[in-house]
């Protein structure tokens, strides 16, 4: 059995439980644990998949086809431990299991409640689906005293009773505010946080406090009395200046010897060089570059939270500093100056997204980027609208356009109908559900020999994770081809266009997958490191 550890929020949301969770478990992988990390969701919907992105920031795909919550993504990057389904669940699916057992008649007649029933499918899920691990983090959403959370909240309770304190610990992150006016910090609210959480009947084991100023020791101690804990397991968690320092950070302020404390552990010294290391890439950069992204969900960056990650770990591998600028593509064909919004800009990227609304913007930067020989990533909408931008202007194919945007006379990009996922034939209508209807998850990718992005992998073979419904039509791939457009991605059937670029580019790629979900400050993503490279390159001819 591992070791579980809980980690809770209060005070106010954000305070970033899943940057928290994710910094914790690189530092019990520098003692040499194996670790797993987990999040549960308060909120009804089934998954986040259908959420807007404005709303709850980027959907996070794991390799076996899960849409999931953006803090997973935090748990691959910091620990690089790859994410399954079994790894996020929320309040819809645990209701949506426990109803569909109630009409097969599973719990045999009773009367179907919270406790024992939804408490039990969500202990379930805490405790399944796991191997060898050391540890098991486990993040509960929203805030304590949210009443969405409450189910949760019961259910670790009885974990940590049925499993025994020895092996389970409370780690609540809570918010110290300086109120300026007062010119001193405050521990009133996380009193009242975890008076919220005892009176759930948990006991937090250790308190840590996100601050913008350093604690005094006598507050500290102040929080230990009316927490009732020790002075050591209370956490100082100050801003920091880059989410790379937060493991070295944490680890300075005490964490990882408070949970050793805890379990009654004497593990060995920590490594903790790989995070110096990017640190050290981050704050003495030797370059620097600026790079375009021509979005539509700019109003919340989170909703390319991994996107932005990917550029800065490709920045990291060769000491150079990725400045973003980020351009809205829906007011892009209006601006009567289109062209000084690439002013400077060494590289532009055009991501993925959903709908018309911003389309016409984003196929005007992939033309400015194609004619002006400026490096180009184009990801999933970004590489179909790279497509439809050859179609329409160098192939002249009349009406090109995507089936997503209506009906067209040519839909150079259509509604993915059918394909083949381990083996099985997968098939989809326009009738279909939205949530799960995509293609999801890794699929097998053959590069072709020669080719630049065969180049930027050293490999003709690779798997990458999707989240779409609409494919390029291969019914159009030789008008392209004979224009200069290359589709040097394939499926293993040859039928599903997954990379596309040009011969006569110094950097032009557009991917049908998601590579950004992939990457790691440790191991930065092949396609970001070299796009960056490339944009270094092309500003050094500027």
């Amino acid at each position: 059995m591992p070791n579980f550890i809980f980690i809770t929020g209060g005070v106010v949301s954000s305070l970033g439980k899943g940057l928290a969770s994710a910094a914790l478990g690189a530092l019990l992988q520098s003692r040499g644990f194996r670790v797993r990390l987990r999040k549960l969701d308060p909120y009804l919907n089934v998954d986040p998949g259908t959420m807007s992105p404005t709303q709850h920031g980027e959907v996070f795909v794991t390799d076996d086809g899960a849409e999931t919550d953006l803090d997973l993504g935090h748990y691959e990057r910091f620990t690089g431990v790859s994410a399954k389904k079994t790894d996020n669940v929320t309040t819809g699916q645990i209701y949506s299991d426990v109803i569909a057992k109630e009409r097969k008649g599973e719990y045999l007649g009773a009367t179907i409640q919270v406790i024992p029933h939804v408490t039990n499918a969500i202990k379930e899920f805490i405790t399944s689906d796991l191997e060898s691990e050391d540890f098991v983090l486990c993040e509960i959403g929203g805030t304590v005293g949210d009443i969405e959370s409450l189910p949760f909240l019961e259910a670790i309770r009885q974990l940590g009773n049925e499993i025994g304190r020895n092996k389970t610990c409370f780690l609540h992150l809570t918010l110290v505010p300086f109120i300026a006016a007062a010119g001193e910090l405050k521990t009133k609210p996380t009193q009242h946080s975890v008076k919220e959480l005892q009176s759930v009947g948990i006991r937090p084991d250790i308190v840590l406090c996100r601050t913008e100023a350093q604690i005094p020791d006598e507050q500290k101690d102040k929080i230990a009395l009316f927490c009732n804990i020790s002075r050591n397991s209370v956490i100082e968690a100050l801003d920091a200046d880059n989410i790379y320092n937060v493991p070295l950070d944490y680890h300075n302020n005490g964490l990882d010897e408070a949970i050793y404390s805890h379990f009654k552990l004497k593990p060995k010294k920590p490594n903790l060089k790989i995070w110096h290391d990017i640190m050290m890439a981050i704050k003495n950069p030797e370059e620097e570059v600026n790079i375009a992204v021509v979005g539509k969900y700019t109003s919340l960056i989170d909703s390319y939270k991994s996107l932005v990650e990917a550029l800065v770990h490709g920045g990291i591998s060769g000491k150079i500093r990725v400045n973003i600028t980020w351009i809205d593509a829906s007011n892009l064909c209006n601006d009567k100056n289109f062209s000084s919004n690439f002013e400077n800009m060494h590289g532009i990227l055009v991501p993925g997204g959903f709908g018309e609304r911003g389309s016409d913007g984003k196929i005007e930067a992939i033309r400015f980027a194609r004619e002006n020989k400026i490096p180009f990533l184009g990801i999933c909408f970004g590489m179909q609208m790279a497509v439809i931008e050859a179609a329409r202007n160098l192939s002249l194919i009349e009406g090109a356009g995507s089936s997503e945007f209506g009906i067209v006379k040519s839909p150079v990009v259509g509604l993915l109908k059918e394909w083949v996922k381990d083996n099985s034939v997968v098939k989809r209508s326009v009738h279909d559900d939205l949530g799960g209807s995509m293609r999801l998850g890794a699929y097998e990718c053959h590069l072709s020999e020669g080719s630049l992005v065969e180049k930027v992998y050293s490999k003709n073979i690779i798997f990458e994770r999707h989240r779409h419904r609409y494919e390029v039509n291969i019914d159009f791939k030789n008008q392209l081809e004979d224009k200069g457009l290359i589709f040097s991605g394939m499926s293993p059937n040859g039928i599903l266009p997954e990379i596309i670029e040009y011969k006569d580019h110094p950097w032009f790629i557009g991917v049908q997958f998601h590579p950004e979900l992939k990457s790691k400050p440790f191991e930065p993503h092949p396609l970001f490191r070299e796009f960056v490279k490339a944009s270094l390159n092309y500003s050094r001819l500027l």
